[in-house]
């Protein structure tokens, strides 16, 4: 009977490396409203992303006026739909690609540094530019080329666009569809480039020392990655290789408690 009690121990020693607790897929463990006190002496909101070398901008100007606005809008054009003959039928403004010194080259106005600002910083900076020329003029700013990349251990991988200009960490994986079960929540590598350099840092998404941490908010580009536990490694690809220790520690308990009983002598 030892032997099979060894069995036993080994089995749930396995089996115990193969569960995830509660308390392991928990974020922001311990958060309440004392908590969110204590944090909002540190939490700066942030509203707006910040633009950047690499942005696209779709600029749009407007007055009462029409004909004295049309020299400062870049054309409409419409695109064809990719794998088809057919165009889209809607027109979209052409966009201003921040260059790398962070400048737009903006119709009738020149060259404008545009790199650091938020939108609407940038919206009231071309209509001072504007009202020397134009009798009230409005300005629409839209970022439409900012996004993050959500990759690893989330249902849905991939990128996931910043349609309101800011995004959270939460927020994107929300967008992602979540982490999975096998996703290591304390110790999330988001990548982010800044100035032409590369930035790495990890956070842990159970502390609630996330919400005051500058990875909070991400940033155009960022790119997320939640790596596997050592459950996935069980569950997964390695898990072949679990049954087949299983199947031998097994085997080889059953070989030796056969050749124990064997060697015992016979009572007569």
């Amino acid at each position: 009977m030892r032997y099979f009690r060894i069995l036993a121990v080994l089995l749930v020693a396995i089996a115990g490396a193969s569960c995830v607790t509660q308390k392991q897929l928990t974020y922001l463990r311990g958060a309440d409203a004392q908590t969110a006190d204590s944090l909002n002496t540190q939490f700066q909101s942030r509203t707006e992303a910040i633009i950047r070398s690499g942005d696209a901008l779709t600029i749009f100007v407007s007055a009462l006026d029409v004909e004295a606005v049309t020299p400062y809008n870049l054309p409409t054009v419409t695109y064809a739909i990719p794998g088809t003959e057919r165009t889209q039928t809607t027109p979209m403004l052409q966009y201003y690609l921040v260059d790398e010194e962070g400048n737009i080259e903006f119709p009738v106005l020149g060259t404008i540094h545009v790199a650091g600002l938020k939108r609407p910083e940038v919206a009231q900076l071309i209509k001072s530019k504007l009202e020397k020329q134009v009798v009230n003029p409005l300005v629409q700013v839209s970022l439409v080329n900012a996004h993050v990349s959500v990759l690893g251990e989330v249902n849905r991988p991939g990128q996931v666009p910043m349609t309101t200009g800011r995004i959270t960490l939460l927020e994107a994986l929300a967008a992602a569809g979540d982490m999975t079960p096998y996703g290591k929540r304390d110790n999330v590598l988001i990548t982010r480039e800044v100035d032409g350099k590369l930035q790495i840092a990890r956070v842990d998404m159970r502390s609630t020392d996330l919400l005051t941490s500058p990875y909070y908010y991400l940033q155009q580009n960022d790119v997320v990655y939640v790596s596997p536990n050592k459950v996935r490694a069980v569950s997964s690809t390695n898990a072949g290789l679990w049954l087949s220790m299983v199947s031998t520690v097994a085997s080889a308990a059953t070989v030796i408690v056969t050749v124990v009983n064997a060697a015992r002598p016979t009572g007569k």
